[in-house]
């Protein structure tokens, strides 16, 4: 017992001894972590006070367009789909109209003539025996007496004489209500026989048209060999490598579904033809709309960016003109494809090309959902780009979002495929231009918009936009360099949400000279925009740009460039 004991104890204080040793090993490996965390976190913020170039997120990555980029079921969908629409085209029956044959109209006809005989010699069968029924009540009215005189044979004559008394006053009003009774079963058995007789010649005139395989024709629309789509030639046969650009849009607007993606093709050519739509550009809708809907400048990936304001609806004499009537709301819907049109023409609809647009939509002050006639607007074009227009929209970016809009867009939601709703992107409008940054480069943001590009604009150029971090409780400076004796120094800066104090300065390089004081230290609120400042020198130097952010418990991202003019570069 005692041997046994002691073993039991020395295993235990072999396992107390291993169970320490990890232990400490585990609060090493926690202990070295946590220091190397804290290095990491030191080392990020250091990097985060350098001036740095703006951080361009990526935005949307559309698939790739070269057809060694696609998978196998995706390179047989788009040979599928070029092989239909080289059939199509080729063999003339890309659009079709069906119209009847001479051969089922006659057929028609005739079924009609059969039918309106049978009726009509129904009808006579029918008078007929009505006539018949109607003199039966007087026969049954005069055998009714015989019978009575064979049971009493002893009053024959007093009870003949008393039932043909009876049967005379009786008889005229037993025959007007069984000639009624008649009248009416005989409309209804008309009805009823005429009904079965027009399901009887709707069969018989279905059954003759299956039969008859001439009686449906197909009548074909003339399709040029050259038909063109965005000006990419769609016949494949003809080898423009824009072809597979165009036709996968179809294909991916429709999950590489061929017959799918061939019919969405043919009703969009279709509905171009109906909307007259190639001849659109040269269509003048007025000056109204003009500041509703433009194009300015690109994205991070080139991509045309088109700015959609909806506050000019606010304006109530525009609202009635733009909604007022049918008409006028044609044309809106016409002035919104046209611009869709404009953009287009700025693509390269090749593979590697710039194949789509980014869309802006501003909601600041938009007229609320009781304005039907705008929404149902709203509805109708983004439903007719959706079906006409695959694929051509990389984003849907709202800014200015107001509360309303998203019970708005559960209104919207119903017409829209998952994938045109999985390009929305929604935000309030205190994270409008910090968005924006993600899919527009800082010199392409227009200025009320938090950007730096202004109309017109002659201080800048391809100037890069450099960007520094200002964390909680602390400040940075910004130093722009004046080597020249004599120059002018312009500077564009904005300070995402702002909210901190900021002071110009301009430092001579002389240590003897004074400062000069540009700007005057102030607080900044939130809703400042991008500020631009400029500052002519004689003796060389730097401005000194301070940004203060101590009373502010979050990191502002700071983003400014700058531009030195001497009298050789004006």
């Amino acid at each position: 017992m005692t041997a046994e004991v002691k073993v039991e104890e020395k295993q235990v204080e072999s396992e107390v001894v291993i169970a320490s040793v990890e232990e400490e090993t585990t609060v090493k490996a926690v202990v070295e972590e946590e220091v190397q965390e804290k290095e990491s976190k030191v080392e990020e913020e250091e990097e985060e006070s350098k001036p740095k170039g703006v951080e361009k997120i990526s935005s949307f990555k559309e698939e790739s367009d070269f057809f060694s980029d696609l998978t196998e079921s995706e390179k047989k969908a788009l040979s599928d789909l070029k092989t239909k629409l080289e059939e199509a085209i080729t063999e003339n029956t890309l659009f079709k109209k069906k119209k009847e044959s001479p051969v089922k109209v006659e057929k028609k006809k005739e079924a009609e003539e059969k039918a309106e005989d049978e009726k009509k010699s129904e009808a006579v069968v029918s008078q007929e025996e009505a006539k018949v029924e109607t003199s039966e009540p007087a026969v049954v009215a005069e055998e009714i007496p015989k019978e009575e005189a064979k049971t009493d044979v002893t009053q024959v004559a007093k009870a003949e004489t008393i039932e043909e008394a009876v049967v005379e006053k009786e008889s005229p009003k037993e025959e007007k209500k069984s000639e009624a009774v008649v009248v009416v079963d005989t409309k209804e058995e008309v009805k009823a026989d005429s009904v079965e007789e027009e399901k009887k010649i709707e069969a018989v005139v279905t059954e003759e048209a299956k039969a008859e395989t001439v009686e449906q024709e197909e009548e074909d629309e003339t399709v040029d060999n050259d038909i063109e789509l965005w000006g990419v030639p769609l016949l494949p046969s003809k080898g423009d490598e824009g072809t597979d650009v165009i036709l996968l849009k179809f294909l991916r607007a429709r999950d590489f579904k061929v017959n799918e993606a061939f019919e969405m093709l043919k009703k969009t050519l279709k509905w171009r033809k109906e909307q007259k739509i190639d001849s659109i550009l040269g269509e003048d809708f007025g000056e109204d709309l003009a500041s509703a809907a433009y194009m300015n400048g690109l994205d991070l990936e080139s991509r045309p960016v088109c700015y959609n304001i909806y506050s000019v609806f606010g304006n109530e004499e525009l609202y009635q003109r733009t909604f007022g009537s049918e008409q006028s709301r044609e044309n809106l819907l016409k002035w919104r494809f046209q611009l869709m049109e404009k953009g287009i023409q700025k693509l390269n609809l090749k593979p590697g090309g710039v194949t789509s647009l980014l869309q802006i939509h501003d909601l600041k002050n938009c007229p609320g959902l009781l304005k039907k006639e705008l929404w149902v607007a709203i509805k109708n074009a983004i439903v007719a780009l959706q079906d006409n227009y695959p694929e051509l929209v990389s984003r849907n970016v709202f800014i200015n979002v107001p509360f309303w809009f998203y019970a708005g867009s559960t209104l919207l939601s119903p017409f829209l495929t998952q994938r045109t709703k999985s390009k929305f992107v929604v935000t309030r409008p205190a994270n409008g231009t910090e968005t924006l940054l993600k899919y527009i480069p800082a010199e392409e943001i227009p200025v009320q918009y938090g950007g730096f590009k202004r109309d017109d604009d002659t201080e800048f150029s391809n100037e890069a936009v450099s960007e520094v971090v200002v964390k909680p409780g602390s400040s940075e400076t910004i130093e722009i360099p004046a080597p020249e004796t004599e120059g002018t120094l312009v500077w564009d800066i904005a300070v995402l949400g702002w909210e901190v104090n900021y002071k110009e300065e301009f430092v001579p390089t002389n240590e003897g000279a004074y400062t000069i004081i540009v700007q005057k230290g102030k607080k900044i609120g939130s809703n400042e925009g991008p500020l631009r400042n400029s500052f002519k020198n004689s003796e060389s130097g730097k401005i000194v740009l301070t940004i203060d952010n101590v009373s502010s418990k979050k990191k502002k991202r700071v983003l400014y460039r700058y531009r030195t003019k001497t009298e050789s570069s004006c």
